[in-house]
């Protein structure tokens, strides 16, 4: 069980009132109902967008990226991105001025998984004044941070999207319906191509397969579904697969563990009763 901390004096849940603080680092803490969508923004400063609790999908014009619980994504400064929530979502969010760490900081969207030591920085950055002391605790918590940040690994929960207007639209498709079953051959006469033209583009364009491609969709989304509390089965037929253990088994190659334990495990590591009164709490539109 996490520490519990003082809760902190209510702070604005308005993103851009922490965009020109004079502290490299500012941390909002924010409720969002299942479904909420932010719309397309960006903001001057990077962030590291937590996952306390409930799963975003997080999709930029080169890609998509999920985010479930315990699981944090670093967005670069300057970047338009949308955010989708899948259950009700506890986000913590972290506003890192570029020029931090010497502007030594990551260049590329990435999730990472969150140490129980950057967990408990980050629910403690939430805690603090918004101009915390630079030369005491403050400083020296937000400071770690960083070095945390530029550490932990990336994880493979991205899709990335092609350029070619054909593969967007069949990509599009395939994220709305990821259990269609249709063949890259089926596709390439939709389109009027061969083929072998559509598997050489998407390979240059997102380095994928389009059967590896597919897979990494059907991912995605079923981490969604199952946050949102769908039963296996249902998942397991409705994005394509001849059975559930077909399924179970593809997903634990992919995550190490099987769908049925995923996120009980991220619930369980989470142990967050207490932290979560550490950040005020609030609804709104930006992230």
């Amino acid at each position: 069980m996490a520490r519990a901390l003082t809760p902190a004096p209510a702070r604005s849940i308005d993103p851009l009132d922490y965009q020109s603080l004079p502290r490299p680092v500012a941390a909002m803490a924010k409720e969002f109902a299942d479904g909420h969508h932010i719309a397309p923004h960006s903001h001057q400063r990077a962030q590291l967008i937590f996952a306390a609790r409930g799963v975003m999908t997080i999709a930029t014009g080169h890609g998509a990226w999920v985010v479930p619980p315990q699981r944090a994504l670093w967005m670069p400064a300057g970047m338009v991105h949308e955010i989708r929530m899948a259950g009700a979502v506890s986000m913590r969010t972290l506003y890192v001025d570029p020029r931090a760490r010497g502007g030594r900081l990551p260049a590329t969207i990435r999730v990472i998984a969150v140490s129980a030591l950057l967990r408990e920085l980050v629910l403690r950055a939430c805690a603090l004044p918004v101009l915390y002391d630079e030369t005491a605790s403050g400083g020296h918590v937000m400071a770690l941070i960083l070095e945390e940040i530029a550490a932990l690994p990336s994880l493979a929960l991205d899709l990335p999207m092609p350029r070619d207007a054909r593969l967007q639209a069949m990509c599009r498709h395939l994220q709305a319906d990821p259990g269609d079953a249709r063949t890259l051959d089926d596709w390439a006469r939709e389109a009027g191509a061969s083929a072998r033209t559509l598997a050489r583009l998407f390979q240059r364009e997102t380095t994928l397969s389009f059967a590896d491609w597919r897979q990494q969709a059907r991912l995605l989304a079923a981490m969604a579904r199952l946050a949102e509390g769908q039963a296996i089965t249902r998942i397991a037929l409705d994005l394509g697969y001849e059975s559930p253990s077909a399924f179970a088994a593809m997903f634990k190659r992919a995550l190490g563990t099987p769908p049925s334990r995923y996120f009980r495990r991220s619930h369980d590591e989470a142990s967050l009763p207490d932290a979560f009164t550490l950040c005020p709490q609030g609804a709104g539109a930006g992230a």
